[in-house]
């Protein structure tokens, strides 16, 4: 049971941590577009980003595979829902051609 819990733990870290780089990475896309150095905006984000989930993978998973694969698993999950809501709503004429 102690087991499951951490598991869950690890999962909602990966939640977490997933919703930080990837609404991170919309909030540079936003800013950098219309600066004046997009290219500094994208660089210093994406390290960043991944010195944050890097370190959280490290640490929520201590050593451990199952917790590691949990953490993935909420990190991924983080992606598909910042991936939907930062989506622009379809206009009525595009959505009736879509797939």
């Amino acid at each position: 049971m102690r087991e499951l819990l951490l598991l869950a733990a690890a999962s909602a870290a990966g939640l977490l941590l997933g919703a930080i780089f990837f609404g991170g990475l919309w909030f540079t896309v936003r800013k950098g577009v219309s600066s004046q150095r997009p290219a500094l905006w994208f660089l210093f984000s994406l390290l960043l980003r991944m010195s944050v989930a890097l370190a959280g993978f490290n640490l929520v998973s201590g050593g451990r595979w199952d917790r590691l694969l949990a953490c993935l698993l909420g990190f991924v999950v983080a992606r598909l829902v910042v991936t939907r809501l930062s989506k622009p709503p379809l206009a009525k004429e595009e959505a009736r051609y879509a797939p």
